[in-house]
């Protein structure tokens, strides 16, 4: 497995802080771990153990989108839609 390069795409914005659109970027390392940089007037970064524990904190119930970045073509590009809440 190698790395995954994403990004978050904010459909509804339920908390008032990120905004909609592309809202942060983020990578699943080889071992599962995820890497998380928000963007904004006040960024951070943060770590999680797997990618369903940052879709169950950040998805809002599938008003976020995470869209993997590593694809060759647009035809490959994986889209998930989040459930959590």
């Amino acid at each position: 497995m190698s790395i995954r390069k994403f990004h978050f795409v904010r459909l509804e914005d339920a908390s008032g802080v990120s905004g909609c659109g592309i809202v942060a970027e983020g990578v699943v390392f080889s071992n599962g771990k995820v890497a998380l940089e928000w963007f904004g007037e006040h960024s951070s970064t943060n770590v999680y153990d797997n990618l369903a524990d940052v879709e169950y904190i950040h998805g809002h119930g599938g008003r976020t989108r995470i869209v993997f970045d590593d694809a060759t073509d647009d035809t490959k590009k994986e889209e998930v839609n989040k459930d959590g809440n």
